[in-house]
């Protein structure tokens, strides 16, 4: 489904990405993890568009998107949420959920129904009139993450969905990130740092460090990898996985 070759990309002098090979395959739940600074956002902002790559191409679905803009990439199929939310704080979570596709070009009543639904499915409906300011960090993650499916992406990108969630609103996050691919048929790629998060519900692997791409295997493999655990992961994945 998406494929990238060689892809690079530099500021200033900075490699932040160097000659990262990847592939996605469809209905996969794909996790991209590694220490801070080793390129995962970058990684994301180029896929979508935000950045170019200085070199190599990412395909998406057999046709290259490297050049294309982000709202060119986002009608081709391709979703995300980002590290930090930044919702419409005045606006009420249906408005909020409904930018997604009014952005796609879709009419007002159709864009409505898409959020109400979407939101049903990740569990807001109760809050669709409820302003974006009085939601806990938790709500604020999943009117995100529901604003990026009501686009109808076919891949969606997460960018640290679970951070700063407890322990129980983890559990509550894997079980959506699952049901994502199970009951919507979406592929996702996962940027996170919550090994609970990654090891339990990620098919496969793909680590970074200081840009470049030190491994990829299942989570298994991964959490016994001696370059992974020297660069990030630490002896306890070893020992416990």
């Amino acid at each position: 489904m998406l494929e990238g070759k060689g892809v690079s990309k530099y500021f200033g002098g900075l490699a932040a990405l160097k000659d990262v090979d990847f592939r996605v395959e469809e209905k996969e739940i794909v996790g991209l993890i590694g220490p801070n600074g080793a390129g995962k956002t970058t990684l994301f902002n180029v896929i979508s568009g935000f950045y170019k790559p200085d070199e190599g191409t990412i395909t998406f679905l057999g046709e290259d998107i490297s050049n294309l803009k982000p709202h060119q990439i986002s009608a081709r199929g391709i979703g995300r949420t980002f590290q930090l939310t930044k919702p419409f704080l005045r606006m009420t979570v249906l408005d909020n959920t409904m930018v997604g596709p009014l952005v796609r070009g879709i009419d007002f009543q159709e864009a409505k129904k898409k959020a109400e639904s979407v939101l049903e499915f990740t569990g807001l409906i109760s809050e669709k009139d409820s302003l974006a300011s009085s939601l806990t960090l938790f709500d604020r993650k999943r009117m995100d993450l529901s604003r990026g499916l009501a686009t109808d992406p076919r891949l969606l990108f997460l960018d640290e969905y679970a951070a700063g969630l407890n322990p129980t609103e983890i559990v509550e996050a894997n079980n959506l990130v699952r049901t994502i691919r199970e009951e919507l048929g979406i592929t996702v790629v996962w940027v996170e740092h919550i090994m609970k998060c990654v090891m339990e519900v990620c098919d496969r692997l793909i680590v970074l460090n200081l840009g470049q791409k030190i491994a990829e295997g299942i989570p298994v493999d991964i959490a016994n990898d001696p370059n992974v655990i020297n660069a990030y992961l630490g002896e306890k994945y070893a020992v416990k996985v």
